[in-house]
């Protein structure tokens, strides 16, 4: 049995309790700041009013400032549940508590952006511990098709832990699969992260053909708009794959579960294919956050606006074809200009 301790207590950090009790590991869920409703639900009833599931027994629930005091000294791995956003405010926490390195696990999304390239979050987050306390933390990501609610009523689930130190990525695996989830080594950190942060981006282009059907007269069979879907879909798959490629991941990962498995699953349904929903109705990005989205976290959209410039500068260098990336092209336009998703159907065919 180890010790484990979970930062984050949104959906997905706290669905990860579930395997991990079920291999009967000790769990100290610790919420961020932005979660202390949360965190007083689990202490008082051990139930999650987000995920609407009781959390198994033996979570132990903290408040942000229990952070020192949930790693404790026997803390075997730290699972970073917090959102995109919050990587700042979570390498601060680890920054100031932290006195021995302890492996970390990274269920959080996104990329960091830097003048002219794009950095894994393991890879920041290592470097800037590293750089701020000089330790050298063993850490990996999970990425691949997850739906928090899911893995909270114990489905199967399939994901895959990527570290350049495959023989960790392997431990961990051998330390949470299950019945029920299946986890999956890899050596390919750089690809299973681009993909796990570009799926979420593309989902809403995915998302755009329903909402445009909306807005169609009604045909005489009530047709659907799948096709239009399909055609977006499979497009988001080839630039997720030169995109990756430009960064140095392997294609492997794009035609796996990290990519097309996880891609699938986000188009069925969340904020990311919501925001596509509405920009199809014919909205703008501004308008959907003003009016039927307002409040909401949408990871793809945050993601385009702050790797936009990055990428921009990559097309001037050569790193990337601008001619090879309609769609992310397009995306870019609609999230940084505000202005109507145009798919730009004629592009989607040229030389590969």
């Amino acid at each position: 049995m180890s010790t484990i301790a979970i930062l984050g207590a949104g959906v997905m950090g706290s669905a990860m309790c579930l395997p991990a009790r079920d291999r009967d590991h000790a769990v100290r869920l610790v919420g961020t700041h932005l979660d202390r409703d949360i965190i007083d639900n689990v202490k008082a009833m051990s139930c999650h009013p987000r995920l609407n599931v009781t959390l198994p027994d033996g979570v132990a629930a903290f408040h942000h400032d229990g952070f020192a005091e949930a790693l404790g000294d026997d803390t075997d791995l730290i699972v970073l549940g917090v959102s995109s956003a919050g990587i700042g405010w979570a390498i601060e926490r680890l920054c100031e508590t932290l006195k021995v390195p302890i492996p970390v696990v990274m269920i959080t999304k996104g990329m960091f952006a830097e003048e002219a390239t794009l950095t894994t979050l393991p890879d920041h987050v290592a470097a800037q511990v590293k750089r701020r306390t000089g330790l050298a933390l063993p850490i990996a990501a999970i990425g691949g098709p997850c739906i928090a609610g899911e893995l909270a009523v114990r489905r199967h689930t399939g994901t895959v832990i990527a570290s350049r130190d495959l023989a960790f990525a392997e431990r961990l695996c051998a330390m949470l699969a299950g019945d029920y989830y299946h986890p999956r080594a890899s050596a390919d950190l750089i690809g299973v992260e681009v993909c796990a942060a570009f799926k979420n981006f593309f989902a809403i282009a995915v998302g755009w053909a329903a909402g445009r059907l909306e807005t169609m007269a009604a045909s005489e069979n009530q047709a659907f708009n799948h096709n239009a879907a399909a055609i977006v879909f499979d497009q988001a798959i080839i630039e997720l794959s030169r995109l990756t490629g430009a960064l140095g991941g392997s294609e492997a990962s794009v035609w796996g579960m990290p990519g097309a498995g996880d891609l699938y699953v986000t188009c069925q349904a969340g904020r990311n294919s919501r925001l596509g929903h509405n920009l199809g109705r014919g909205l703008t990005y501004r308008q959907t956050k003003d009016g039927p989205m307002r409040g909401d976290t949408i990871e793809g959209a945050e993601l385009g606006v702050a790797v936009a410039s990055t990428l921009a500068a990559m097309m001037r260098e050569g790193r990337l074809e601008a001619s090879a990336l309609p769609l992310t092209r397009a995306l870019l336009s609609a999230l940084v200009d505000d202005r109507p998703l145009d798919i730009p159907w004629a592009e989607f065919h040229g030389p590969a």
